[in-house]
């Protein structure tokens, strides 16, 4: 009798379990999901930056209001590591780059002052289409506000960014950051 009451304790606990790990495993699904879903009002959709998660690291940045981790796809980093941009060499369609960004706090575990991400703000993202964005040279440029761990289009950002903010680097193809040595 007690075997049969450990045994179908045993199985409740697992199915318990079971189900909560599925519901997290949908939870997230649903969070993709709606991640995915979204649009800039210029039309650069977040699906196409599906993955961005596991980027490679081109650099890091830090202005005065976020710290920047900006990644980029497969196609873009091995466009970095044969000689683009600047020097008339250019990323070829298809180069995707992603700017994470956190405001900053100091730390308070290290035993020195460093700055830490503390909120996630947002993902700048930037993908090389020549035919769909020809006014800013090949670039469409989106942001991507986190608010309590959702995103939404930031109706607000500059989609001629290329013709305003980046034109200052429009020899390296648009981009500021170059491919760190490692």
């Amino acid at each position: 009798m007690t075997e049969m009451r450990l045994n179908r304790f045993a199985s409740v606990i697992a199915t318990a379990v079971l189900g909560f790990l599925g519901g997290a495993i949908l939870c997230a699904q649903d969070h993709d999901k709606e991640k995915y879903s979204l649009i800039s009002p210029d039309g650069v959709a977040f699906s196409d930056f599906r993955g961005y998660e596991d980027w490679s690291l081109v650099s890091s940045a830090r202005t005065e209001e976020v710290l920047k981790v900006i990644v980029a796809n497969p196609t873009m980093v091995k466009a970095y590591k044969t000689g683009s941009a600047g020097n008339g060499h250019f990323f070829p369609d298809g180069s995707m780059i992603v700017k994470l960004q956190w405001k900053p706090k100091k730390s308070t575990e290290a035993p020195f002052v460093v700055d830490v991400p503390d909120v996630f703000k947002q993902a700048f993202v930037m993908e090389k289409d020549s035919k769909r964005f020809p006014k800013t040279g090949g670039w469409g440029y989106a942001v991507f506000n986190a608010a309590s761990g959702k995103f939404t289009p930031d109706p607000t950002a500059h989609a001629d960014c290329g013709n305003t903010c980046h034109v200052a680097v429009k020899a390296k193809d648009y981009i500021f950051h170059p491919y760190q040595i490692r």
